[in-house]
């Protein structure tokens, strides 16, 4: 990334890490409906995907999609409303934390089944492929999502019809709780792609611009018609799986050790080494602070959705078939 580039990246991390610490503060107060499944540490991989694409370009996120909600551009107010179950949210306030949309900027339904988000990716690359759009999905999942039967006939059909997704597996270490020696043999999980065969690639998830560089090539080879690519982002959560997780399964000298691989901090380096001061860096945290401050008490104000309404977004996803 040149300078530009990893400035605005460092703005974006910023912006996801500050609403996913203040989200997790707000369900901890009993401010949130339902749960919430953050993401903090991995802000490297959503962002230097978004960086490698273009706008129009669509993400199918799981629920643990803040990330990729707010790198694709959805306003902080929309993100904040949906935790609070206003009508002002992504999704009028019904969705809650693991089912933020977007449809205008890209950001497919946030799916809450493990791996269901992979044949939906396929069907929107395919509906690319038919319109002879060139459209991009992007598809994110966990490393647990692998061992899904959805996720094998995702990748078959994708490398049968050619089709221009991008398999993101965000290998944190943790399916859920499980350790991933304890669920697969081989843990570089990317190896799995060579049954089918798909190009596959290892991309250090802690590194904004090593995860922009691999979606890039994938993004340029899925636009010349030459299919799918699986993207392996080792990367870690530095919270548990939820809000409320106590984490019994690792050690706390296991966090340390990747906190001290903190993707902001790296990226906070970087632009130093270029040139930019720590008062020009220190300044931009402070616009992001208060824009994540006026964002939530903006939600907080608007209004509950209406009865009345319950069907208005059903209406709307109708109209977008059309």
């Amino acid at each position: 990334m040149n300078g530009n580039s990893l400035l605005s990246a460092f703005e974006q991390m910023l912006t996801i890490r500050a609403f996913e610490e203040r989200a997790e503060q707000l369900f901890y107060q009993n401010d949130v409906r339902g749960s919430v499944h953050l993401g903090i540490g991995q802000e490297a991989v959503a962002v230097g995907a978004r960086a490698a694409l273009r706008a129009g370009d669509l993400v199918a996120p799981t629920y643990r999609g803040h990330a990729y909600a707010l790198a694709w551009g959805m306003p902080l107010f929309a993100a904040f409303g949906e935790l609070f179950g206003r009508a002002i949210g992504s999704n009028r306030g019904r969705g809650g934390s693991k089912h933020f949309a977007d449809l205008d900027r890209g950001v497919l339904p946030a799916n809450a089944i493990v791996a269901a988000s992979l044949p939906i990716a396929c069907g929107t690359a395919f509906a690319a492929r038919l319109d002879r759009r060139e459209e991009i999905t992007l598809v994110p999942f966990g490393e647990g999502a692998t061992n899904q039967a959805v996720f094998h006939e995702s990748m078959n059909l994708a490398v049968l019809w050619d089709l221009p997704v991008i398999f993101l597996c965000e290998n944190n270490l943790y399916s859920e709780m499980t350790p991933i020696a304890r669920m697969s043999r081989n843990v570089d999980i990317s190896e799995r792609a060579r049954a089918y065969p798909m190009p596959s690639a290892i991309a250090d998830g802690m590194d904004v611009t090593a995860v922009a560089e691999a979606v890039s090539g994938a993004a340029d080879r899925a636009r010349r018609g030459e299919g799918p690519t699986f993207i392996e982002a080792k990367t870690y959560r530095f919270c548990g799986h939820m809000a409320g997780d106590s984490e019994p399964y690792r050690t706390k000298e296991e966090v340390a050790e990747w906190r001290n691989r903190d993707p902001i901090d790296k990226v906070r380096r970087e632009l130093q080494e270029k040139g930019r001061t720590s008062g020009e860096l220190e300044a931009i945290s402070q616009t992001v602070s208060t824009a994540v401050m006026e964002a939530e008490v903006a939600a907080r104000e608007a209004t509950l959705p209406s009865v009345l309404d319950i069907g208005l977004g059903a209406a709307n996803w109708m109209e977008v078939e059309r």
